[in-house]
């Protein structure tokens, strides 16, 4: 009895443990969210702090009815997750690959790659907007040096130019991040496998598609996980660099919602934010599915 007791109590004992993350969790995730949603049913604004009425899904129509184009922000959020992973997923995998190799000074070259992944946004937002300038910017002027004038463009002000200076610069503060995952998976790969494959004839895009991806599956999959994320919350890299202009050519799901909470209209703020909430949610199940399979098929 005394031996079921104690098998007993120390099956208990690391629940008490969860008990403190678990109330964190539920008082700073949990109930936020659930309140979240709730307000989203509601006329909550700034002018009417005492009083909150219930109204169902006007909020939900006005934000697909309405001439402000909200729909436009939720294709822009995810376009933006879909072209933001392929434009750093590429090139740094192919930069992993060959910084994996025995290649002179490859510490240096991964710091460096690595260094603008921690920069703040701010900090982005200033080299950039001062680099992109029309007038009197880095990027203008060097072209303007080479006598390549007719490149000459108004990179975030012209809407055939901007969503693509603004994933350039996306990538280029997000690539070296990625590329250290992918590292971390090809040093894990046996240097057997590529010389097997050699032996067999294998060029290099057979040992990458028969390989490499398949032994970094896990590397591609974090990397994916974390970029979906980013894309579909993605705020900070729009509002440092255009603010969601020129016009409302930029804007994103997060843009639209902070400018609806800044105005005061916090229901309908909240409601974009459930959206966001439950395409986020679609996503990762979506994910979590795929995940699963694979791991039944390894």
């Amino acid at each position: 009895m005394e031996s079921g007791g104690f098998l007993k109590k120390n099956k208990i004992y690391p629940m008490w443990f969860l008990l403190v993350p678990l109330a964190l969790y539920s008082v700073f995730f949990l109930l936020p969210s659930i309140l979240g949603i709730g307000y989203s049913f509601t006329d909550w604004n700034s002018r009417s702090m005492g009083e909150v009425n219930f109204v169902g899904l006007e909020n939900y129509i006005e934000i697909f009815t309405s001439d402000k184009d909200y729909l436009s922000g939720i294709g822009h959020t995810l376009m933006f997750t879909v072209i933001s992973n392929i434009v750093k997923l590429i090139p740094a995998l192919f930069l992993a690959i060959m910084l994996n190799e025995g290649i002179r000074g490859k510490g240096l070259y991964r710091t460096l790659l690595y260094l603008p992944s921690i920069l703040p946004y701010v900090i982005i937002g200033i080299l950039f907007t001062s680099i992109l300038n029309y007038n009197n910017g880095m990027l203008n002027s060097v072209l303007e040096f080479l006598h390549l004038d007719f490149l000459k463009q108004k990179w975030l002000s012209d809407l055939n130019v901007v969503w693509k200076s603004i994933f350039g610069v996306d990538a280029w503060r997000g690539v070296g991040y990625v590329m250290t995952i992918f590292i971390a998976g090809l040093s894990t790969i046996p240097r057997s496998y590529y010389e097997a494959a050699q032996i067999d004839g294998a060029n290099f895009w057979q040992r990458l598609r028969y390989v490499t991806l398949p032994m970094i599956s896990g590397s591609v999959m974090i990397n994916l996980v974390f970029g979906i994320t980013y894309g579909l919350k993605v705020f900070d890299i729009i509002y440092v660099l255009t603010n969601g202009g020129p016009g409302h050519a930029t804007e994103v799901i997060t843009t639209y919602s902070y400018q609806l909470y800044s105005s005061g209209q916090y229901g309908m703020s909240t409601a974009l934010n459930t959206i966001l909430l439950l395409i986020t949610a679609v996503v990762g199940v979506l994910i979590v599915k795929n995940m699963s399979k694979q791991e039944v098929q390894q």
